[in-house]
């Protein structure tokens, strides 16, 4: 634990129902170092951005952390509330969300949000925190900075606003970034630059990053590790060599086979069968196996085995045979 940024031990969530309580998170363990991109991958309800949010503190009630630990610089914080948790966002926390418009603040001006943030979190002046904020922009690629530091969300492209919600994210000097699908919103060329400016600066400032997305594409372009979730557990954890080209979990395997680079050649993309199931209606033991064509009885009578580094929870995990 000391020598991660970031550690997440048997982190649950869970949300009371008038039907029972649900487990969006349920017992997920991972790490994350300083200057590592963690990529945290899986179907829309896998978990995912709930994990993030209990790191960050921003579960919506009643939606609350039930059990395990989040450990940030050896410091423990999933009890904090209040100031003291808006105190550790924006300086040791930064976050950047799927919709720059929304994260903006429409009627401040880039330098003014920027500038506070700042001003807030660093023990600097306020023209010591202008001349940063012009900096920031110049940082993350916006031309013109001097000009455009007086300009308002609205002015800038949706790809220029991502790259100032990246610096509005880093102005503080954060150890960690959480990224929630911080290309999805924009097209594939501006994607790729983003994906490209967060490597940069991750590996620049020894920033440690947890970049959340469904896209197996950006995982294998930005991330050093990928955390692959379903039905609220971690499926499987590993370098992403490793997964991306001998995944162990059936599910892992069956999200890369559906990828048009894996699928390169054939008429139809590979598809998994079935659905994700509700998380008030998921099932005894793994909670794969109604769709996975490897189960046997043991996966539908227990759940599958913790996981541990570069392993997959799976009681029959795949071999190299079966994968190709």
């Amino acid at each position: 634990m000391s020598d991660a940024v970031l550690s997440i031990r048997n982190l649950s969530v869970e949300i009371p129902t008038r039907t029972g309580v649900v487990k969006p998170v349920d017992g997920v363990s991972y790490d994350i170092s300083a200057g590592e991109i963690l990529g945290v991958v899986g179907e829309s309800g896998a978990g995912k951005s709930m994990a993030g949010n209990a790191v960050i503190g921003l579960l919506s009630p009643p939606a609350h952390i039930a059990a395990g630990e989040i450990w940030l610089n050896g410091t423990r914080i999933d009890a904090l509330k209040g100031e003291a948790m808006r105190r550790l966002r924006g300086k040791q926390i930064g976050m950047v969300f799927q919709d720059p418009l929304t994260s903006l603040n429409p009627l401040l001006s880039i330098g003014d949000q920027l500038t506070e943030t700042m001003l807030t979190h660093l023990p600097i002046s306020r023209s010591e925190a202008e001349k940063r904020a012009v900096a920031a922009l110049e940082e993350v690629g916006i031309p013109g900075a001097v000009e455009r530091i007086d300009s308002y969300p609205h002015e800038f492209s949706g790809g220029m606003r991502q790259r100032v919600v990246i610096a509005l994210a880093l102005c503080a000097e954060p150890s960690l970034i959480i990224a929630d699908e911080p290309t999805t919103a924009l097209d594939v060329s501006v994607q790729a630059q983003i994906i490209a400016l967060l490597k940069r600066l991750c590996r620049d400032r020894g920033t440690a990053v947890m970049l959340i997305t469904h896209d197996m594409g950006v995982i294998a372009e930005a991330a050093d590790r990928v955390a692959v979730m379903y039905a609220g557990r971690l499926a499987e954890l590993g370098t992403v060599r490793d997964v991306l080209t001998q995944p162990q979990h059936p599910y892992t395997a069956g999200l890369m086979a559906s990828t048009p680079l894996a699928s390169a050649g054939k008429a139809r993309l590979h598809q998994i069968e079935g659905a994700m199931p509700r998380l008030d209606n998921v099932p005894e033991g793994c909670a794969f196996h109604p769709r996975c064509e490897y189960a046997q009885d043991k996966c539908r009578a227990a759940p599958a085995p913790q996981i541990s580094d570069s392993h997959a929870a799976c009681w029959f995990p795949l071999i190299a045979e079966k994968v190709s």
